[in-house]
């Protein structure tokens, strides 16, 4: 099989809706828009999706991967989709780094029909199947399209068909229309935020992101998972301002940091009751996240709103 440096030539469509001339069928998310518009067949039917969102080192994976666990103790079946040029969404649930869906598409130089499902598909902890999707090379290419090549891939192998779960586990702060591609497959987006400005800076984007993809998407605001805080009042406050609601809260504990350490899920790790604690409020989550949540309607704050609102000068 050879091996293929560069990227591929397929580009997605982009919708430009502040003055240009939208691509045929696109969709514009909002002035000043420039998004992907994933091909419409490629939609998630059949599992409830959640697209993971918050700021870089915030814990995203960890928390993707605790709750994807939790999904599985209660009997569902879950596919998590690492959406990050590190790759190391599904570390703990599988032990190892896995290769990401570009990688893999590269050995057979873009002919997806050539590749099997244990090229790309892994199982983890528990029967959680773990996907990679990965990211273009530095500087070129479109994470949009990374995303929609990885939803290709599990439709085309049926395998989205035999899952009850889907958690997207999306790279750090929403910049560009690409990585926030999971958008237009999820039903709710979860946001993970400590209790600091910076956080909630990165969350207020996230807010605004979220917003545009609604009006053309089914996804809508979860709500907010408070990670490696003591208190939740800095959270709070923003909540009330804006309409968003906390889901859940992580603490700062030092086993969590030892999971990720050791290769291992919390509920891999050995029993305290710190950890017990902490895993009954993932099992509660996943459990009231498969009931269903409330569409919440946040309105994101301006800049200066929120500096003014945590009490910066």
């Amino acid at each position: 099989m050879t091996v293929v440096t560069r990227p591929v030539v397929t580009r997605p469509v982009v919708t430009h809706s502040a003055g240009a001339r939208p691509a045929p069928g696109a969709r514009a998310d909002g002035e000043g828009s420039v998004q992907v518009a994933l091909d419409p067949a490629l939609k998630i039917e059949g599992a409830k999706v959640f697209a993971v969102y918050g700021k870089g080192g915030i814990g995203k994976s960890t928390t993707s991967s605790n709750l994807s666990v939790a999904f599985s103790k209660l009997g569902k079946r879950v596919l998590q989709i690492g959406c990050d040029p590190k790759h190391d969404s599904t570390f703990t649930l599988t032990k190892q780094l896995l290769p990401t869906v570009i990688d893999v598409l590269q050995t057979v130089d873009f002919h997806s029909e050539e590749l099997r499902v244990e090229d790309f598909v892994y199982q983890g902890y528990n029967g959680v199947m773990c996907v990679e999707a990965g990211g273009p090379p530095a500087g070129t290419g479109c994470g949009g399209y990374v995303v929609g090549q990885t939803v290709k891939l599990l439709k085309e192998h049926h395998l989205l068909e035999e899952t009850d779960v889907v958690i997207f586990d999306v790279l750090g702060d929403v910049v560009c229309g690409g990585f926030a591609a999971p958008l237009q497959h999820a039903d709710r987006s979860l946001i993970v935020a400590a209790n600091d400005f910076d956080s909630i800076f990165a969350m207020n984007r996230i807010v605004a992101a979220i917003a545009a993809k609604s009006k053309n998407y089914k996804v809508r605001l979860g709500g907010v998972i408070a990670n490696r805080s003591a208190a939740t009042d800095q959270i709070d406050r923003y909540n009330q301002a804006t309409g968003l609601s906390t889901l859940a809260h992580f603490p700062d504990l030092d086993v969590i940091r030892r999971s990720r350490l050791k290769k291992s899920t919390l509920f891999e790790m050995e029993s305290s009751p710190e950890l017990e604690a902490v895993k009954a409020e993932y099992l509660r989550l996943a459990a009231s996240l498969w009931v269903g949540t409330e569409e919440l309607t946040a309105v994101p704050l301006k800049d200066r709103d929120i500096f003014d609102l945590l009490g910066y000068d």
